[in-house]
């Protein structure tokens, strides 16, 4: 792979696991320096209790050809980022790429009640844990982006392209609230002519961890799970996203996404763009095709 950020530094908010290890490896293959951020270390995993660290994303990071740096950090408190990007600062003096990835949403999620059967505590922590820490993530990330001067690239990763319902009032509220954020972060910086492109993305159907330890399936041997839902025979795994992310960091004419929320699928046909097995999911015409969007 071409070393098209190389020279690069980049933050990727919420590394651990799923889109945040896709799209850090990814950056790391073209070349960039990652650093790798979330709570979960070893010997010391956070309240989801998966097996994934951010040590371990990093050494992806390594092995891709960039170079990661694993940095614990809960994004939830202001003290904590402040003094991630501190350290950045003082290490790198820069910051290309900002990628708000935070989520730790699922064993929160209530799947299938109404919104008056909810669990307020679960949902206002949902609220905590996914947008506001993109807000203080991006406070304390973006001087330093600023301080750069040279294109920088901030993205908002969410959950689908439309304005459809996503099933769950408080899942709903976060994954449009951050879409929302790349629209208002956008404004800002266009008003100030800053060098920094906000935009929010979308993967599909995504093979992250958790959904193959659902499946009971492995990354070998995801297909077996067709069988339990068609539909992930139209799902990608999480370096797809990563691909399209270093991809957009890597155009010179970001810009023009500024404010818009953009999916792996299209894209993966704007850049030509493949999944690491090859084929090039269409999450977006798949949906169309049964109903769903």
């Amino acid at each position: 792979m071409k070393k098209t950020l190389q020279g690069r530094v980049a933050v990727v908010a919420g590394a651990t696991r799923g889109c945040g290890r896709g799209i850090a490896v990814e950056l790391g293959a073209c070349g960039a320096t990652v650093y790798c951020t979330g709570r979960s270390v070893r010997g010391a995993p956070s309240a989801m209790q998966r097996p994934e660290t951010i040590e371990e994303t990093a050494e992806r990071v390594d092995e891709a050809g960039g170079r990661g740096l694993a940095v614990r950090v809960d994004h939830t408190e202001p003290e904590q980022v402040e003094a991630l990007f501190a350290q950045v600062r003082q290490e790198q003096n820069r910051l290309d790429v900002l990628v708000n990835d935070v989520w730790g949403g699922d064993p929160l999620t209530e799947w299938g009640k109404p919104f008056w059967e909810l669990d307020p505590a679960k949902g206002l922590q949902m609220l905590h844990q996914a947008v506001e820490s993109h807000i203080i993530t991006a406070r304390y990330g973006v001087p330093l982006m600023l301080k750069t001067r040279a294109r920088g690239l901030l993205v908002e990763v969410t959950d689908g392209d439309s304005e459809r319902y996503r099933g769950n009032l408080y899942y709903d509220l976060v994954k449009a609230s951050v879409i929302r954020l790349a629209l208002a972060m956008a404004q800002d910086l266009r008003a100030r002519k800053a060098a920094v492109t906000a935009l929010a993305l979308t993967p599909g159907f995504l093979r992250s961890e958790a959904m193959l330890d659902h499946f009971g399936v492995t990354a070998t041997s995801w297909r077996d799970a067709v069988r339990k839902d068609r539909h992930f025979a139209e799902s990608e795994t999480p370096r797809f996203i990563g691909r399209a992310v270093a991809a957009l960091a890597a155009d010179p004419q970001v810009d023009r996404h500024s404010g818009q929320v953009l999916a792996t699928w299209t894209l993966a046909r704007a850049y030509g763009l493949d999944d690491v097995d090859g084929r090039r999911p269409d999450w977006g015409a798949y949906a169309k095709t049964i109903g769903l969007m």
